[in-house]
């Protein structure tokens, strides 16, 4: 009983820092909130299935490809050229390196503008698929908050149901 009540404090404290973790961009919110049901699951109080935690697994990782590919593609939807949208991944790469955690909503951004700027545009055109690219960024942030919150309702559901609706 000592280890399935750690376990559900530790995948309590994982569901809340994964749904933290989807707003601040430090953290790798669903990541952490899928570890919460996997020591949820290791517990005797509830058990999920294979096929319930392999799509979990797999929209995690999702939403982890996700954070890399929409503000690109958002730069490409607002007009951004082929120099806009290398601009947006090269801001990117550079963003988690050297600015890290704000260099992953600045990088894309600044990368997009500057690619913009390159191919010629004026400031005021190259704004524009820097836009898309910060529009991108919030769009996966959604997402991944969406899929935090999910997971939270399972934890909560299978926490509640094993001590008070059983």
């Amino acid at each position: 009983m000592l280890l399935d009540t750690t376990l559900i404090i530790l995948g309590g404290i994982c569901v809340i820092t994964g749904l933290l973790g989807c707003i601040l961009p430090v953290l790798p919110g669903p990541v952490i909130s899928y570890a919460g049901l996997i020591l949820l699951h290791l517990s005797s109080v509830h058990s999920f299935t294979v096929e319930f935690l392999i799509t979990f697994a797999v929209l995690t990782i999702f939403t982890g490809i996700l954070d890399y590919v929409v503000p690109i593609y958002g730069t490409q939807k607002l007009g951004g050229s082929k120099y806009g949208i290398w601009g947006s991944t090269l801001g990117l790469l550079a963003g988690i390196f050297f600015l890290f955690p704000a260099g992953i909503i600045l990088g894309p951004m600044a990368g997009a503008f500057a690619g913009e700027m390159i191919s010629g545009k004026n400031a005021r055109q190259a704004l524009k698929p820097a836009f898309g690219s910060f529009l991108g960024f919030l769009a996966s942030t959604v997402v991944r908050l969406v899929l935090a919150a999910v997971m939270a309702f399972y934890f909560i559901m299978a926490v509640y149901s094993f001590y008070f609706a059983g």
